[in-house]
């Protein structure tokens, strides 16, 4: 008896001693994305494991922080970031000892931020854009509404373009250039940066993107937008060995949008999950819990980024929650999945919907596009009227 007393004992102690050994201090730093190496005070930093809070900290004068965490450091883990006045940020882990920059809240309903992070290798990442007759990058830093804010060259970023508008009918196309590597094609140091790229458009966070892993290359192609506003996946590694101010000309080809980009293969079970999600968002949107409903309908799109359904619906919860320039964006997303019997209605009530954000903000070019690409979608008496109006 005496025995098993002391066995459990010490099994207990071991398990204490097991949780202690787990704990462990993950620093993080906080940084404006438009200032360079402006340290953010006073942010909340939140450490999230299975949808539960678990830690929370703030960080101090030099925008440090440092979280004690019992369980692992890994992507079963969430960083949520938040600061008044600025766009939440929420990215997986591993965390420990990175860097992270926070978008100040921007205003134009065409408006776009992108911010580059990573890890303490390689050194030197650079983000490039390239549309119409631009390519902003470290050398060419202004373009048309469009700007590089930031430039780092000794690790972990950020790295920041700004699009004060994006201009309809130009594609841009966005990539990563390990310059560190530039003339080291075969290198894996990119895909081993824990690189990520953080899309914000009006309040938010729309759009996250993890390298990916076990690649050889350069250069990593993430996204492009569309003519029509369409942000479109690419996600692909490539060796080039051209010097930074001829990669716009390397990303040129795939600002034709007939250039097709591979859509990524999503599992019968990652679709049905998804859905769950959607579902989920229906219920909290009819509730008029939009805000829950806009987490959930992302969370959707996370899993499955050709849902047109959950797009559709993250339109709406956008508008009613009064966030305009990201009601845009996943309208326009709607539109471009459309899809079927109908399609043409699901496009028509899109293109509509922008209109009216358009036109309430004064924007009455834009909206009266907007209208007439509803009109071509399905005839509609409410169309006609709006066009007469603004054709004033």
């Amino acid at each position: 008896m005496t025995t098993s007393v002391f066995r459990i004992a010490a099994s207990l102690l071991l398990s204490g001693v097991v949780l202690v050994a787990h704990a462990e201090q993950l620093p993080i730093e906080v940084l404006s994305a438009v200032v360079k190496d402006q340290k953010i005070a006073d942010a909340q930093v939140l450490l999230q494991k299975n949808g539960a809070q678990t830690v929370v900290g703030s960080t101090n004068a030099q925008g440090q922080v440092s979280l004690v965490s019992d369980f692992a450091d890994d992507a079963d883990s969430l960083l949520i970031i938040k600061k008044t006045g600025y766009s939440n940020l929420v990215t997986k882990c591993p965390c420990k000892g990175l860097t992270y920059a926070i978008s100040p809240v921007m205003q134009n309903l065409d408006g776009m931020r992108v911010v580059l992070t990573w890890g303490q290798t390689p050194a030197d990442l650079d983000s490039h854009i390239a549309y119409p007759g631009n390519h902003i990058y470290f050398q060419a830093q202004q373009g048309l509404d469009a700007n590089l804010d930031v430039d780092d060259t000794d690790s972990f970023g950020p790295e920041t373009i700004t699009l004060e508008k994006k201009h309809f009918g130009e594609t841009y196309v966005y990539a990563v250039h390990d310059y560190t590597n530039s003339e080291n094609p075969t290198a894996t140091d990119l895909s081993n940066s824990q690189a990520k790229v953080f899309v914000y458009v009006g309040q938010s966070l729309v759009r996250t993107y993890y390298v990916p892993k076990n690649q050889t290359g350069n250069l990593w192609t993430v996204f492009r937008i569309s003519g029509s506003g369409d942000f479109q996946d690419i996600n692909s590694f490539s060796k080039t060995s051209v010097a930074s101010d001829k990669l716009g000309g390397v990303l040129q080809p795939l600002q034709d949008d007939a250039q097709l980009i591979n859509p990524q293969a999503v599992s019968a079970a990652t679709q049905g999950m998804a859905k769950a999600l959607n579902v989920k968002g229906e219920a909290a949107y009819h509730t008029d819990d939009f805000e829950q409903a806009i987490d959930f309908f992302r969370q959707a799109i996370e899993l499955n980024n050709a849902y047109g359904q959950a797009y559709s619906n993250l339109g709406l919860a956008y508008q009613k929650a009064g966030r305009t320039a990201e009601a845009i964006w996943a309208n326009r997303k709607a539109i471009a999945l459309a899809s079927g019997a109908t399609a043409a209605t699901v496009r028509a009530s899109s293109y509509y919907n922008i209109a009216r954000i358009y036109e309430a903000a004064g924007q009455r070019e834009d909206a009266l596009r907007q209208y007439q690409l509803a009109k071509q979608q399905k005839a509609n008496p409410v169309y006609d009227k709006a066009i007469e109006r603004l054709s004033k």
